[in-house]
């Protein structure tokens, strides 16, 4: 089974165990997972704080169980702890907490916060000059809508932070509903471009296309950059469910969960 596929089976299983979470986010970033952690990043799961590890932050935290799960299969925890995900005095929870799995660079939840983090470690490493590694943050586009985001947008490009990739899950759903309906992000790749990031948009689920965007970035290393990953939120579960405000969050008994996944 390949590591997307995984994923997506270990995020049924765990909400199933819980009996509930955030799928919707949490399925539509499969392949952009499976494509840092197997195919781009550097890092030493056994050596979690290795200093040339390449860093990434999960900015949408609440799709922890994607995050969690694309860990475990990276070698960073076994499979027993992701079952502690949601339930009462569990090690996981519903949003990342650093302390809680090694590996994690920082604990997320409150939307727009992920970026601005981002600017600051890259910022860091380029004054220490020790610009050895790339910094990921991966943001909802309904996330985007904080202007913190933006903020570390303008700072990432006047600083000239090479080594710094923005990703964007562009699943077109937030928690209120179809985010073309609210406040449009579009032209979203020409609002990248002008912020002074070089932007490249992607199919969010053609793994290959992912791999070969980011590989490309880092082959070159003089960014910031941003890749817009077109998705369907919820990939993997029903008709009805997927691409819909349905899968944000999903719960009920195993029964009632497996029913609403097609993996």
């Amino acid at each position: 089974m390949v590591f997307q596929d995984e994923l997506r089976s270990l995020v049924k299983k765990m909400i199933m165990n819980s009996g509930c979470g955030h799928a919707g986010g949490s399925l539509s970033m499969a392949e952009i997972l499976a494509s840092l952690y197997e195919d781009v990043m550097e890092y030493d799961a056994k050596n979690p704080e290795w200093e040339k590890r390449d860093r990434f932050i999960l900015s949408k935290g609440h799709s922890a169980l994607g995050l969690y799960a694309a860990m475990h299969l990276a070698g960073y925890c076994e499979e027993e702890l992701l079952y502690t995900f949601g339930i009462q005095d569990g090690t996981l929870m519903n949003h990342p907490e650093r302390t809680a799995l090694s590996g994690l660079e920082v604990s997320t939840g409150s939307l727009g916060h992920g970026l601005p983090i981002a600017v600051g470690m890259a910022l860091a490493a380029k004054k220490k000059g020790k610009e050895d590694h790339f910094v990921y943050c991966l943001m909802g586009d309904a996330e985007i809508q904080e202007g913190s985001v933006w903020e570390a947008a303008m700072s990432a490009s006047a600083y000239k932070l090479k080594r710094l990739v923005a990703i964007i899950d562009r699943n077109h759903i937030g928690n209120d509903g179809p985010i073309d309906t609210i406040v449009t992000p579009e032209p979203l790749a020409d609002k990248w471009r002008s912020f002074g990031f070089k932007t490249v948009t992607v199919d969010g689920h053609n793994r290959e296309e992912i791999t070969k965007t980011l590989l490309a970035f880092k082959d070159e290393a003089d960014g910031p950059y941003a890749m817009i990953a077109e998705t369907v939120k919820g990939k993997g579960l029903i008709p009805g469910i997927a691409g819909t405000g349905k899968a944000h969050y999903i719960k009920g008994n195993p029964g009632e969960v497996a029913a609403k996944f097609l993996c």
